[in-house]
């Protein structure tokens, strides 16, 4: 059973995009601050809707965020 919700985020144009890592969750904002928040709320719609067992979830997965910082020199 999994245990964590994974998103990645980039930095787009304007703002901040997150992407889930294996469901079709998505969300912008132009803050990180604010982008936490989208997150939580579109995961909870999300699971609203679908049963996270149902899914290989636990009942109240964590929430995991990976940033991707531009190319490293």
């Amino acid at each position: 059973m999994k245990t964590i919700v994974l998103f990645q985020i980039s930095k787009g144009e304007d703002q901040y995009i997150a992407e889930c890592v294996g469901l079709p969750i998505f969300t912008q904002a132009f803050s990180l601050d604010d982008l936490v928040k989208n997150i939580k709320e579109a995961t909870d719609l999300y699971f609203e809707e679908e049963n996270p067992i149902d899914l290989g979830f636990k009942r109240s997965p964590s929430l995991m965020i990976n940033f991707e910082l531009p190319e490293y020199v």
